[in-house]
């Protein structure tokens, strides 16, 4: 068995007596495009911080590629990009490709300077003088050229515009095939990552409530909409109500299948994944994760 990209077991991070993240489990296979979702204070930028080595657990384990994210043998394998894009105003481009290829042994500088130029970013231009879809390219770009297994992006494109933000990901997703990373980004709106990701992880409360392939996630969950007397047997059955609505004699649910067998006075259909993770966001009881084994 391959060793997972990322393997979180229980881990937990409290600050002074709040826990961030708490009971966190997790494991991505190498390779996937996780998609990091959750609302704001869900705990999301500490689980990346963790995953990237700047902070350690208070309680349980965390993995990357069979290695605690602080062990230094691990550092070049592992690109962190915080939602702040931090760059020295005052360097050039060309000075910040520079700087970063003296401090990182696995940097591609030729690739960093052919994809920016390819964006008709100018080489002399100071990172102060950079729009903010240029800066997110910029730190990107960087982040892409460390030669890292693993990247790590939190919220790549917020204070984007829209086209900014189409254009982020969509080249994102382009370098990412090309070099075969495995990438986690983060954001509490789910459009950004929709096209984009073929794994996804939501966050509530600083734990871990839905997780797995993209496809299975929608394939395991089913909309109905049926007489409101079906409801109750809803509860008797195997399957899970993730949320149920409806009014008068018309009952609705979302539900994750347990097996093949629904009564046929059902009216199913295929739902989309907004709908699905909004479901599970306003129902915090409800969780649904695959087994965490480690390799």
């Amino acid at each position: 068995m391959s060793v997972p990209a990322v393997l979180v077991t229980e881990a937990g991070r409290r600050y002074g007596r709040r826990w961030a993240l708490r009971h966190c489990s997790l494991a991505v296979p190498a390779g996937r495009v996780v998609g990091l979702i959750g609302p704001n204070g869900a705990g999301k930028t500490t689980l990346l911080r963790l995953l990237a080595g700047l902070l350690g657990p208070s309680e349980g384990e965390v993995r990357v590629f069979g290695r605690s994210p602080t062990d230094p043998a691990g550092l070049p394998t592992v690109a962190f990009l915080p939602q702040d894009k931090p760059l020295y105003n005052r360097f050039t481009v060309t000075e910040l490709i520079r700087y970063a290829r003296e401090l990182n042994p696995r940097f591609d500088a030729a690739f960093a300077r052919s994809r920016l130029d390819g964006l008709g970013i100018e080489p002399g231009i100071r990172a102060g003088q950079l729009s903010g879809g240029q800066r997110a390219q910029v730190a990107l770009t960087l982040a892409l050229a460390k030669g890292a297994d693993l990247v790590i992006l939190d919220e790549p494109v917020a204070n984007l515009d829209p086209l900014g933000r189409h254009d982020v990901m969509r080249d994102l997703m382009t370098v990412t095939e090309e070099r075969g990373l495995t990438v986690v980004l983060s954001s509490h709106v789910l459009s950004d990552l929709e096209d984009a990701c073929d794994y996804l992880v939501l966050l509530q409360g600083g734990r871990v409530q839905l997780a797995g392939e993209v496809d299975d996630v929608r394939a395991s969950h089913v909309a109905l909409n049926g007489p409101a007397d079906l409801a109750g047997a809803l509860d008797e059955g195997p399957h899970t109500v993730v949320a149920r609505g409806g009014r008068g004699r018309q009952a609705t649910a979302l539900v994750r299948l347990a097996g093949p067998h629904l009564d046929p006075r059902w009216i199913a259909r295929e739902p989309g994944l907004e709908e699905i993770v909004l479901a599970y966001l306003r129902n915090p009881e409800v969780s649904a994760l695959p087994k965490v084994v480690a390799a």
